[in-house]
């Protein structure tokens, strides 16, 4: 791995399971640089800049804190003010840039922030909920319905947002609590993959700071986003990151940025080296200016601007306040070609003015009219600019909505659906016998066990296999409706001599009890065990605990996917059992 320039500042020598982060001391020049806010006078936003043949307006002002933007199909406007705590409801149905009505407020909940429109329905997270409402014929909203209720704490990143995959499923960015930790929560630092209803979700990707953007490349089908970086590193580091997004991925948070640059004060769990953190993790595609604050993100689809803007995206950054001189405070065009992300450029500047000494906005919201126009949203004066191209065909030319390709998606989404068990997989062996203390085979496993209630792993027993150098545990449930079989639980190099895996094990990669077991990835997306949690009033699911003996140790990472394990073990498993224990769930959930 190459190491970043921060990296050899470290220079601290350590072994490959040694802990990180102690007793290191970075010298980094951190400011914190805050430019004070002032009037966005007519003269200040006749001075923005954007590239020749383009104009920018200004659609609405005194909004207070617009937040994210959503356009439907047939035009209307809808934005989110945290602070406000609603929706507004705007209109330029003509695409004249003068709004036909005053904005009214048409949802209301504390922290409204992340928003979505699908299936004539809008959809509205605050920091621990989604609601979603039906859009009535004049744009206002019917009885809006709560579809989840359990989204993590917000901690310091409390900014949820929301976008429709062309899989037809709710993604849900859900930022970290802290600055850099080891989070308890596995759904904090993630994008989150939801039906509709909300009554199901996973973890699509983790290890993700705080991606507020992110959007399907219209061309290829491929995920993006724009996450933001570690602060405190210094005033050039950590670069904010452009990421492809892909099902079952970690992208370094909380200990490895960009392509290999190491947090130094930052420590994995279960003695986990950086340099195996970093295996485990994606490397940034593209990097941008240290704490810029990357927000909403939108590929241009329309036919406004001109054709070498077509399959572009645009950022916009909220700006810096962990570095001087500032960064961000501008609208940025993300370049692609042939399907590859080229590099950043400025589109719309301006907003730092007297040197850089003030801004007159912090863009946040963004989005395209329906006639290809911009929407950008300021959340500091409370002003909606809308930038359009001067040679633009009339309101009539609207855009027909772009159909974004399915099958990246789903080729990932898929993988490993609709597959036997594990052990009917891998052919004739030695039979082993499975026990537990904690429940009786064929029999219910009791409450504490269910991801329901305390989500405790089972004591799990076997009886030795002649010859075995480790054994691997799959728990599989293939009465689960969209993954079938649903992964629970991945365990794998558990040492010859361990034959008992007690109550209640850690949910992490490296277990240091029993001494060097690795745990891999689940069909929730998390690491370790995840307890039965069948739909309210279904009939009992059965779980079964499959237990291999293989001739080997697995030369596999941490973190590892059932047919990553079973790939890995073929041909090595010389023994196997398995223990079948039900679950159901007959009252809802208090939460």
């Amino acid at each position: 791995m190459r190491r970043s320039a921060l990296a050899l500042l470290l220079a601290v020598p350590f072994t490959a399971l040694a802990q990180q982060g102690d007793g290191t001391d970075v010298r980094a020049a951190v400011h914190t640089f805050k430019p004070a806010k002032t009037e966005a006078t007519a003269r200040r936003v006749a001075a923005l800049k954007v590239p020749d043949g383009f104009k920018v307006e200004v659609l609405a002002q005194g909004l207070l804190n617009p937040r994210i933007i959503a356009v439907a199909p047939e035009g209307r406007i809808y934005v989110s003010r945290r602070d406000q705590g609603d929706v507004l409801l705007l209109q330029d149905r003509d695409e004249d840039g003068a709004l036909d009505a005053e904005p009214h407020v048409v949802f209301a909940r504390p922290g409204a922030h992340g928003l979505a429109i699908a299936q004539n329905h809008l959809y509205i997270a605050t920091a621990t909920e989604v609601y979603r409402a039906p859009i009535k014929a004049d744009g206002t909203l019917g009885p809006e319905e709560r579809i989840i209720n359990d989204l993590p704490d917000g901690g310091q990143h409390p900014n949820r947002t929301l976008a429709f995959g062309p899989d037809g499923m709710l993604y849900i960015s859900v930022g970290s609590s802290c600055n850099a930790c080891n989070e308890t929560n596995p759904e904090h630092a993630t994008l989150l993959r939801a039906t509709p209803d909300g009554k199901t979700r996973s973890i699509f990707a983790s290890g993700l700071r705080n991606t507020i953007g992110f959007a399907w490349d219209p061309a290829t089908g491929e995920l993006w986003g724009m996450d933001h970086g570690i602060d405190y590193l210094g005033d050039d580091q950590q670069p904010e990151e452009l990421n492809r997004i892909g099902k079952g991925k970690q992208y370094g948070w909380p200990h490895i940025w960009g392509t290999d640059g190491e947090n130094p004060q930052s420590t994995p769990p279960g003695q986990i080296s950086k340099q195996q953190w970093a295996a485990m993790s994606e490397p940034m595609v593209l990097g941008y200016t240290a704490h810029a604050a990357p927000m909403q993100m939108v590929f241009y689809t329309g036919r406004q601007f001109p054709a070498d803007y077509q399959g572009d995206a645009f950022v916009t950054m909220r700006g810096s306040w962990n570095r001087k001189p500032a960064s961000g405070y501008e609208v940025v065009r993300l370049r692609f070609r042939d399907g590859k992300p080229a590099g950043f450029e400025p589109f719309l500047t301006g907003f730092l003015v007297e040197g850089g000494a003030q801004h007159i906005a912090r863009p946040v919201g963004l989005a395209m009219t329906a006639g290809g126009a911009l929407l950008v949203g300021d959340d500091a004066n409370g002003i909606i600019y809308r930038v359009s191209h001067r040679g633009a065909p009339g309101p009539a030319a609207r855009t027909a909505p772009t159909a974004i390709p399915r099958e990246p998606l789903m080729a990932q989404v898929n993988q490993g659906n609709g597959v036997p068990l594990a052990l009917a997989r891998i052919g004739q062996t030695a039979a082993l016998q499975v026990r537990s203390t904690s429940f009786t085979a064929g029999q219910p496993l009791p409450p504490r066990f269910s991801a329901y209630h305390d989500d405790a792993s089972p004591t799990l027993s076997w009886s030795t296999v002649p010859n075995a150098v480790s054994y691997a545990l799959i728990m599989e449930d293939p009465d689960a409706a969209a993954i079938k079989p649903f992964v629970h639980w991945v365990a794998y190099n558990i040492p010859a001599d361990v034959t008992v895996l007690p109550e209640g094990l850690p949910v992490e990669p490296r277990l240091m009890k029993p001494e060097g077991v690795l745990q891999g990835a689940n069909s929730r997306g998390s690491i370790g065990y995840y307890g039965p949690k069948p739909p309210v009033g279904d009939p009992p699911h059965h779980y079964h605990f499959q237990i291999l003996a293989l001739d080997r140790v697995l030369d596999l990472k941490p973190g590892a996917t059932r047919d990553e394990v079973l790939e890995a073990a073929k041909g090595h498993v010389i023994g196997g059992g398995a223990l079948i224990g039900t679950y159901r769930q007959t009252t809802p959930p208090l939460k």
